[in-house]
């Protein structure tokens, strides 16, 4: 995963995950590895389980430090993280954190 991305300060917010090189539409950027959680905080991605309940991650990877940006250049497919537009060398990927989401 880190061939294609790096983690660099981030204008947007503390640090944040940047293309290293280009990422093309549709590709798989890596994947959101940590420990399941049902306490929510920083860091925790919260996914759909197979039984439709919602299970959170805590990253420990990379991909912990992606911030949120409208609009978003990459989406998750589950814990896969995928490009949805071209994202150019340099450029931060960019997350939707969701309508729930608010900064504070």
């Amino acid at each position: 995963m880190l061939r294609w991305i790096e983690v660099l300060d981030s204008s947007i917010h503390g640090k944040g995950v940047f293309a290293r090189r280009r990422l093309r539409e549709g590709q798989l950027i890596g994947h959101f590895e940590g420990d399941r959680t049902s306490e929510n905080g920083t860091y925790v991605l919260w996914l759909i389980d197979d039984d439709g309940s919602e299970v959170g991650i805590r990253g420990r990877n990379a991909l912990r430090f992606l911030n949120h940006g409208d609009p978003a250049n990459a989406e998750f497919q589950d814990a896969e993280l995928y490009a949805i537009r071209n994202v150019q060398p340099g450029a931060e990927v960019l997350i939707d954190y969701g309508k729930e989401w608010s900064e504070e």
